[in-house]
């Protein structure tokens, strides 16, 4: 969610912004595996898991 920016052409961002207002993501989890599997089942928002692997990247990143 530290992503979002709703006046950025970025995909990330764009991905962090979509998913914000999706009332069922995974907000608060932390486990890969669990998000990863919710977006590939409901995440129509999201056009490529290649931009939830760079989110993820970043917030990995962040984190450490």
């Amino acid at each position: 969610m530290t992503q979002r920016n709703p006046n950025s052409a970025n995909e990330v961002e764009q991905f962090a912004n979509n998913a914000f207002f999706d009332s069922a993501f995974p907000k608060q989890s932390q486990d890969f595996e669990e998000i990863s599997k919710y977006l590939e089942e409901n995440a129509d928002y999201l056009p490529s898991m290649t931009i939830f692997d760079a989110a993820w990247q970043k917030y990995q990143d962040a984190m450490n």
